[in-house]
């Protein structure tokens, strides 16, 4: 096979995973129906196709004589070391552990997946530069896809069009509500629920408001009205997943990007502004409390809803647990011991919380890898802010972190896949000017 043939195949299948993953819920849902019996294999096609992409990214680098660079990596070293972890805590625990290799498998692929494809888009973009455009693009698209199914979902179509498609409590819930109060329908869009929607959009707002920032007067009129739409788009889709964690990344994200091209001076003036935006906001939740829309999509209380256990205690509830076996546990309970993949086993255990996720799965010393990579992540970003791209992911990065502290944000396919895969895009490779390539 040709070299440009492979670079070729390389370059398409992870961009079909890109854009396909925007997809991946509704797909999977609806072909799981069709072929019930190919269930699992359908819902692993994007691990399928980095499977293959990894075949194909080994023979270019080996061609390129680029393993030994590769391999001096600090990223890629400490994504393979931490996805080695995972290994060698399965030969510990697995097949002894409760849930077998069955879960232990399931969780490999949550763990892991998110990592592998931001290697591959690393080391792909690093290799073949002039496919940045094309990731970003098909990214792009995959945004457009999901803002505009969320506003059809919310103005249009009726709240239960996805069980047509084979939506149910046992696949995924065509729509939610906040506290099963049915005066507030959670969206799902193509996502699995309303809190990755919030995540995703998370990322949304970044990139809309750091392409703003760098390049202000300098856009033409008719991208400003694009640009306009799609934030007015997003925070619309936003308020419609209820989701308060994704509220609180989104203002993370903001105050990130603008702190991050402000001068030492302003950056005071905006810490003093967001010290007192907090205290004003707490302020006002704290007295319209008895306010039904404050009451019912702020603090989740909801009197005659039909929740035994309102979301604010179980989150609590969650976290208590999570940290307590975290404490219990240096070495974890296990990969695949935790999360969905846990309900394959016989003590199924959901952690509300990226981080005591990753102690539970791992332990102490895979928390602290991932810590260390996406730290390092971070930093390789924040080197490069002067580009709108590197910025907007920075930025959305540090809210999906807040977001993690309440949620397992990580563990949503579409939403790790997308913000790693826009980490190793601009993270990867050595270009100097940010601009043009941003």
């Amino acid at each position: 096979m040709s070299s440009k043939l492979v670079e070729r195949s390389l370059v398409v299948i992870l961009l079909v995973i890109a854009g396909g993953i925007v997809l991946h819920a509704p797909l999977t849902v609806w072909l799981g129906t069709v072929w019930p019996a190919y269930e699992q294999i359908i819902k692993a096609w994007k691990e399928l196709l980095m499977g293959l992409a990894f075949v194909l990214l080994i023979v270019i680098a080996a061609r390129q004589k680029m393993i030994g660079r590769f391999l001096s990596d600090r990223l890629i070293q400490l994504s393979l070391v931490y996805a080695g972890l995972h290994f060698i805590m399965i030969s510990i625990f697995h097949p002894f552990a409760d849930g077998g290799l069955q879960a232990a498998g399931a969780g490999l692929l949550i763990d892991l997946r998110f990592v592998l494809y931001f290697v591959l888009v690393y080391c792909t973009v690093t290799l073949l530069p002039q496919t940045r455009r094309a990731f970003i693009a098909v990214i792009a698209g995959g945004a457009m896809v999901v803002l505009g199914f969320a506003l059809l979902q919310l103005f249009v179509l009726p709240r239960d069009i996805l069980a047509h498609i084979g939506y149910s409590k046992q696949t995924i819930a065509p729509y939610l509500t906040v506290d099963q109060n049915p005066d507030y329908i959670r969206i799902n869009s193509t996502l699995r629920g309303p809190n990755p929607l919030g995540a995703y959009v998370v990322i949304v707002l970044s990139a809309v408001l750091a392409v703003a920032i760098k390049y202000g007067r300098k856009l033409e009129r008719r991208k400003v009205y694009a640009l306009g739409g799609i934030a007015t788009a997003a925070g619309i889709v936003l308020g419609a997943s209820y989701s308060r964690s994704s509220l609180i990344g989104v203002l993370v994200a903001m105050v990130v990007t603008i702190g991050a091209v402000a001068s030492v001076k302003a950056r005071r003036r905006l810490a003093g502004i967001v010290f007192a935006c907090v205290v004003v906001i707490a302020i006002i939740l704290a007295i319209g409390r008895t306010n039904p829309v404050i009451s019912n999509v702020i603090w989740h209380d909801n009197p005659t809803g039909g929740s035994q256990v309102d979301s604010n205690q179980g989150h609590a509830e969650s976290l208590v647990d999570g940290t307590i076996r975290m404490l219990r546990q240096p070495l974890g309970g296990g990969v695949g011991s935790t999360g969905s993949a846990s309900l394959d086993g016989k003590q199924p255990l959901i952690v509300e919380n990226q981080y005591l996720f990753i102690a539970h799965e791992i332990g102490w010393l895979g928390l602290a890898l991932f810590i260390w990579l996406f730290v390092e992540i971070m930093r390789r970003l924040w080197q490069r802010r002067h580009g709108s791209l590197a910025l907007s992911v920075f930025a959305s990065g540090c809210g999906l972190a807040v977001i993690g502290l309440l949620l397992p944000v990580w563990t949503d396919d579409t939403v790790s896949i997308i913000w790693w895969g826009l980490a190793a895009v601009a993270a990867g490779g050595a270009y100097t000017n940010a601009r043009k390539n941003n």
